[in-house]
């Protein structure tokens, strides 16, 4: 037992070495394709989804997260047999709502794909009784981290430098301003600190993927941020459909329209969506805003990491030394940092492309085996308290701040 207790490594190392795994292999030439989901009819359902090649990229990435999983759990010293079937039982589920996620009827309300998997992991959760087995080993949150290591691959700083000045300034502004807003607004209402936290970040840098990254910063309960999710999706649905009406309403010009649609909006999806209904080049600006948005994740999640290891004290006595916060510091963000800097800076353009997205569609994967995982957790009549009102309140005003502020830093900046 001493000997296994010398070599343990924490969570967050062990997320960092399996997402430098995946990304190493997938450079040296492994094929991670993605599986095809979409779907319209009974017809298409056959020939797209019920195929020997679709069913080949399942397995694949089957096999692959199942090693990924295992060599975890055996650096964890957790039961590699519960590890691995708590993952089968949680890839199944998954991939059930990934293919409904995929009917076209559905993709036509924009919704992110994993929203299906969150709320049919609920359902599951709710109805029935997890088995201790599986109770025991089931971390949603590793799932999580292991997708925000594979997220730093996408964010590029020749990229970012394309995004242009004009969104990356109108970001800054707005994320600093917005999230400041939110916080102080979350105190007032006396939101639980990490909640308020979370949620701040949802509202002004990028939505769910903020929300995700905030949680494992600060180590955040699943059950809160299974809400601040729920939060952001429904919240995107009135603003995506109201919002490009009210910005002709009050005559936008359509670059104006689309960095607004962009800053505003949090889930990638929705701005799509919304900014196609203005015009080309409406959305071809919101999508720049909200990459800009999004680069900030990377930059808010270290200082959000820093500001909690120095804050929040789990022993009182246990003064915030540069030894106690590296301690507390989650090593995902170093892991997130470095897959960015070696995809911007250390790879050729060509392995880049080729890389880039087969580690996407693993991306994807974790971060819907995530979802799944937060919604076997969660249990449904937390939804009910009557304490939940606060953040919802405290969500719906920094959300109205938020359309403000970029309302105004738009008419400014894009003239």
């Amino acid at each position: 037992m001493e000997s296994k207790q010398k070599w343990a490594i924490s969570d967050d190392w062990v997320v960092v070495i399996l997402g430098f795994f995946i990304i190493t292999a997938v450079i040296l030439g492994l094929q991670l394709s993605s599986p095809s989901y979409t779907w319209a009819n009974l017809n298409e359902f056959t020939n797209n989804i019920l195929t020997g090649g679709n069913f080949g990229k399942i397995a694949m990435q089957f096999i692959v997260g199942l090693i990924v999983i295992l060599i975890g759990g055996a650096i964890a010293n957790k039961p590699l047999f519960n590890v691995g079937a708590t993952f089968a039982v949680i890839f199944f589920i998954t991939q059930f709502a990934l293919i409904f996620a995929g009917n076209s009827a559905l993709k036509s309300l924009n919704l992110e794909a994993v929203i299906f998997s969150l709320i049919i992991g609920m359902l599951i959760g709710n109805i029935f009784t997890l088995p201790d087995w599986m109770k025991s080993v089931l971390d949603s949150e590793f799932y999580v981290k292991i997708g925000l290591v594979l997220l730093g691959t996408g964010i590029i700083f020749n990229d970012i430098l394309q995004a242009g000045a004009l969104g990356l300034i109108q970001a800054t502004i707005v994320v600093v301003s917005v999230w400041y807003f939110s916080f102080w607004v979350c105190k007032r209402l006396k939101v639980e600190k990490d909640m308020a936290i979370m949620l701040s970040s949802a509202v002004s840098i990028c939505g769910v993927s903020a929300a995700i990254a905030t949680a494992g910063a600060i180590k955040g309960d699943s059950k809160k941020l299974s809400y601040v999710i729920s939060l952001v999706l429904i919240m995107a649905i009135p603003m995506m459909i109201f919002l490009p009406y009210i910005a002709q309403a009050i005559g936008l010009s359509e670059i104006q329209t689309g960095a607004w649609l962009g800053g505003t909006i949090d889930t990638t999806g929705a701005v799509v969506a919304s900014g196609s209904l203005v015009g080309e080049e409406a959305l071809k600006i919101s999508s720049i805003v909200k990459f800009s948005q999004n680069v900030m994740l990377g930059i808010a999640a270290l200082l959000i990491s820093i500001y909690w290891s120095m804050t929040n004290k789990a022993d009182v006595d246990e003064k915030p030394t540069l030894k106690v916060i590296w301690h507390r510091f989650p090593k995902f963000v170093i892991g997130f940092i470095a897959a960015s800097l070696l995809f911007s800076f250390f790879l050729s353009p060509e392995v880049v492309s080729e890389a880039k997205s087969d580690i996407k569609g693993m991306r994807t994967m974790w971060f819907a085996l995530a979802f799944t995982g937060i919604g076997l957790e969660t249990n449904i009549s937390d939804f009910l308290n009557k304490n939940r009102l606060k953040p919802f309140y405290a969500f719906s005003i920094a959300q109205f701040f938020n359309i403000i502020i970029t309302l105004i830093v738009v008419y400014i900046l894009f003239k």
